[in-house]
């Protein structure tokens, strides 16, 4: 099997993040004080083997990199190939990638490889749909990940061909209602940022969240009269739901006329893979989706060694 490169491309930078620590988490939980003593009665200490992943499902697979850290913390002997790079589109019955080594350590690190392979892969698989439907406009993820799996949801969201949101609220200011409302209003929110920012010698990127016209013209009403670091600005739930299940973009498209191109513009709310094309034609720049990580279906994986069986079984429940 040709074997490429994984790490095609790289998780997200975060100051705190401790990707290894997670990949230790996650294997800890599995292992408790006792280990795998399924493993550990049924495969002899010596036994090496070959194990396959398995695509059973269509889609673009993601958590291929992150799979070799899990299986190298595991046991840093197994072998790696993969025929498949992260981003790549997959077919149900594929096969994807192979490792190679001691059988118990490749059980052991089964299910937390497939578990992130599968959640990235969903990801993934929905990003890159709605990436394609969306264009020209940009698609975001938001902050709306599984506790403690912030860079890796969004990690796959790039793999997706999506772009990174905020990874926190440390690197962005995001102003958003409830800042809004203690703030009393959208131009003295801005203000109190614009002062802050300056107070503490810091420069990053500013949004402010909308959710009428009026505070559309609001803010653009501030910008020319004040210096202002605001960078983007939000257009929430400008997105109208019809009873027939579609929706109705012309309050959208009047907030990105009335912005004119001076500020970068990100459209919110009622964002699913029906709407997105439609929203991406009323000249946002960005549209941001919740549910590509919140509401994430994850793509079946397998990892195999007797692989004729697992194709067998595969075919007779029409998942290969």
């Amino acid at each position: 099997m040709p074997g490429v490169e994984s790490m095609a491309i790289n998780p997200p930078s975060h100051p705190t993040y401790d990707l290894k620590g997670v990949i230790k988490l996650a294997l800890a939980e599995d292992a408790g004080t006792r280990g795998d003593v399924t493993s550990l009665a049924t495969i002899p200490a010596n036994m090496e083997v070959e194990a396959y992943f398995l695509a059973k499902e269509n889609g673009v697979i993601a958590g291929t990199a992150l799979a070799e850290m899990i299986l190298n913390e595991v046991d840093s002997s197994l072998k790696v190939e993969w025929s498949q790079r992260d981003g790549d589109q997959i077919h149900k019955g594929l096969q994807l990638g192979k490792v190679s080594g001691s059988a118990r350590s490749i059980v052991v690190a089964e299910r937390v490889v497939l578990n992130f392979m599968q959640r990235m892969s969903g990801i993934a698989t929905l990003t890159k749909a709605m990436t394609d439907a969306a264009y020209p406009a940009i698609i975001l993820e938001t902050r709306k990940t599984a506790p403690g799996l912030r860079l890796v949801d969004k990690w796959a969201v790039l793999i997706g061909g999506g772009k990174n949101h905020r990874l926190g609220l440390f690197d962005m200011v995001l102003i958003k209602d409830n800042h809004v409302s203690v703030a009393g209003g959208v131009a003295n929110a801005l203000r109190s940022v614009d002062l802050y920012l300056q107070q503490n010698n810091l420069q990053m990127e500013v949004e402010i969240e909308t959710r009428t016209l009026e505070e559309v013209k609001e803010v653009l009403g501030y910008a020319s009269e004040s210096k202002t670091s605001l960078t983007r600005i939000m257009l929430d739930n400008m997105v109208v739901p019809r009873p027939n299940g579609d929706v109705d973009v012309s309050m959208l498209e009047e907030a990105v006329k009335i912005i004119g191109g001076r500020f970068e513009t990100e459209a919110s709310g009622n964002v699913t893979l029906d709407t997105v094309h439609k929203i991406g034609q009323t000249g946002v720049t960005y549209i941001s989706s919740g549910a590509i990580t919140h509401s994430v279906k994850a793509l079946d994986i397998s990892l195999k060694i007797d692989t004729e069986l697992a194709l067998e079984v595969g075919r007779r429940t029409n998942r290969a």
